[in-house]
C-alpha cells in the first residue's frame, strides 16, 4: 500500500530489496519444486570418453520430453472422449512446440563421427532407444501398437503394467474417429470396433472422411483439429528423420545397439506417417 506524504502529496512506495531471500531454513523452494539436485546427479558415465556426458544428458533430456507429450496427448484423448474439443486442440498445440524441443534435442549429437560414438558405445551394452517405455507410450498414443515392444519390460512391473493398460487403450486416433462419428460422419463399424492392441491401419473409407470434413467450413472446428493433429504428425515425421539422419552420421550401416537393425529399421519407420488418412486425404480435396 502506498502512503501520500503530508507536505508533498507526493508517492512513496516501500524500497526494493537488494538481494532476494537468501536465507531458508532447509533446501530452497526452488529446489522442493523442481528437484534440480535429483536430475543433474543422475548421470552415471560408463567410459573416460568426454562426449558421453553430451549423449547421456541429451538422451535423458529426450525422456523428459516424451513425458511431456505423454502427458499432453493423453489430455487431448480424454478431453476427445468429453466432446471437449477446445481442451483438446490446446493440448495437441502445447504439444507441437514440444516436439519442436524434442526434436531440437538431436542438435548435440548432430555432428557425432563413428569414431567419437565409437570410444563410448560399448557402455551401452544392448541398450537402445527402442527400449524406452515412454517412447513406447507415445507411439501408442500414435496407433503403432504391437504386443511383443511390451516383452522388454517384463522385469519392471509397474512399467509393464503401464504399458499393457496403454496398449489396450483407444489411441489419439481412435478417439478423434469416434468423435466424428458422433458427429454423423460414417466411420465404419470395423474401425470403431477394432481391436485396440493392435496396429491401426489406414482405410479408404477414413480417408472419405476427412475428405467431406476438409470440403467443409475452413474456420470449423473440426478442419482446426485436423491441422492439429497434421501439425502433429509432421513434428514426428521430422522427428524420425532426424533420428535415421544422427544414426546413419554416427554409425552408418551397422547393427544397431540392442540388435536392432539400425539405420535400416529407422529408414523404414521413417517412411511412415501417423494419421495417414489425414494426409492421403488431401490429394481429393
Amino acid at each position: 500500500m502506498s502512503h501520500e506524504t503530508a507536505d508533498t502529496g507526493t508517492t512513496q512506495t516501500p524500497e526494493t530489496p537488494e538481494t532476494p531471500h537468501l536465507d531458508f531454513a532447509g533446501t530452497t523452494p526452488y529446489e522442493d519444486y523442481v528437484q534440480a539436485d535429483v536430475l543433474t546427479h543422475l548421470q552415471k558415465t560408463l567410459s573416460d570418453d568426454p562426449g558421453e556426458m553430451v549423449f547421456l544428458v541429451t538422451t535423458q533430456v529426450m525422456e523428459l520430453w516424451f513425458t511431456v507429450i505423454v502427458h499432453e496427448w493423453e489430455t487431448a484423448a480424454r478431453a476427445l472422449r468429453e466432446d471437449d474439443l477446445t481442451v483438446a486442440k490446446d493440448a495437441l498445440k502445447r504439444s507441437v512446440r514440444e516436439l519442436e524441443a524434442l526434436n531440437a534435442s538431436w542438435t548435440p549429437l548432430a555432428g557425432l563421427t563413428p569414431a567419437q560414438f565409437n570410444s563410448y558405445r560399448a557402455a551401452l551394452g544392448e541398450g537402445s532407444g527402442f527400449q524406452s517405455a515412454m517412447f513406447r507410450r507415445m507411439e501408442f498414443l500414435l496407433g503403432d501398437k504391437s504386443a511383443s515392444m511390451l516383452v522388454p519390460h517384463r522385469g519392471a512391473p509397474r512399467v509393464h503394467r503401464e504399458l499393457e493398460k496403454a496398449l489396450h487403450e483407444p489411441s489419439l486416433y481412435d478417439e478423434v474417429l469416434r468423435l466424428l462419428s458422433r458427429r454423423g460422419y460414417a466411420i465404419p463399424q470395423s474401425v470403431l470396433d477394432r481391436d485396440l492392441s493392435q496396429r491401426y491401419e489406414p482405410s479408404a473409407e477414413i480417408e472419405q472422411v476427412w475428405t467431406e470434413v476438409y470440403q467443409g467450413d475452413q474456420d470449423g472446428e473440426l478442419v482446426r483439429l485436423g491441422e492439429a493433429l497434421t501439425d502433429v504428425g509432421e513434428l514426428v515425421w521430422r522427428w524420425r528423420n532426424d533420428h535415421l539422419v544422427a544414426t546413419r552420421r554416427a554409425m552408418g550401416s551397422k547393427t544397431g545397439t540392442g540388435g536392432s537393425a539400425g539405420v535400416a529399421w529407422l529408414e523404414k519407420r521413417a517412411r511412415k506417417n501417423v494419421f495417414p488418412e489425414l494426409w492421403t486425404a488431401r490429394s481429393y480435396v
